[in-house]
């Protein structure tokens, strides 16, 4: 299961190269994942990866513009979303919560669910998002988990407060490129335009993917424009 999940990782957020999404890793990963849930169908948490997957992947024709630039979230047209990929992922992660205790791939899933449901992005529920990260902050220890943890956190209590949860990360996340990004949104948020605009280099001259850099080099000329 971890090792679909880093193909699918891979495809959904290319590391390096000028596509930021392979469509074809993330295809075969859930493929494979069906394969697992067919030889495990009495197993939680393969079908709350492949519910994960789906409702990931369902977002997939939303998540670059017509110019290849990649389009966050809560810029998406929801219109694009696979609906019919959405209801297979909310099904599966309905059956399998029935069968077990949460894992880390059920409490993803039910959080790319939170996601799915929500028709506008002021519609999502970030309060049961960052409830659902600490479960999964918990269960795992992951600093990424903490890292994903503190835009939710950032949603419901304000970016003062997901700064905060980012202060200890950098040792376990040197390098990734996410964390000066995120520190990076977070400080511009609060009008900490200096330091925003120093995460933002951070940020750039640690990201692999051509979209990303060039993703974060606007932001950092809209900031400094600004």
């Amino acid at each position: 299961l971890a090792v679909l999940y880093l193909v699918f990782t891979e495809g959904h957020s290319a590391s390096s190269g000028d596509e930021p999404v392979r469509h074809d890793l993330c295809e075969e990963a859930i493929r494979l994942a069906r394969v697992v849930v067919a030889l495990m169908p009495d197993e939680p948490e393969a079908a709350g990866l492949l519910a994960l997957l789906l409702l990931q992947h369902a977002r997939r024709d939303s998540r670059t513009g017509s110019d290849g630039r990649l389009v966050l979230l809560p810029e998406q047209d929801r219109t694009r979303w696979d609906t019919g990929q959405i209801a297979e992922g909310l099904s599966l992660l309905r059956s399998a919560a029935r069968r077990g205790p949460a894992g880390p791939y059920l409490l993803q899933a039910a959080i790319a669910a939170e996601h799915a449901r929500a028709r506008r992005a002021e519609d999502t529920a970030w309060d049961r998002i960052a409830t659902l990260y600490a479960a999964l902050e918990d269960l795992t220890g992951s600093p990424v988990v903490r890292l994903n943890r503190a835009v939710a956190v950032a949603e419901v209590d304000g970016p003062a407060a997901g700064l905060d949860l980012l202060a200890d990360l950098d040792g376990p996340l040197a390098g990734f490129h996410l964390l000066p990004a995120t520190r990076a949104d977070l400080l511009r948020r609060l009008g900490r335009t200096a330091e925003a605009a120093a995460a933002y280099r951070e940020a750039i001259a640690g990201a692999g993917n051509t979209a990303d850099r060039e993703f974060l080099a606007r932001r950092l000329a809209e900031l400094t424009a600004g």
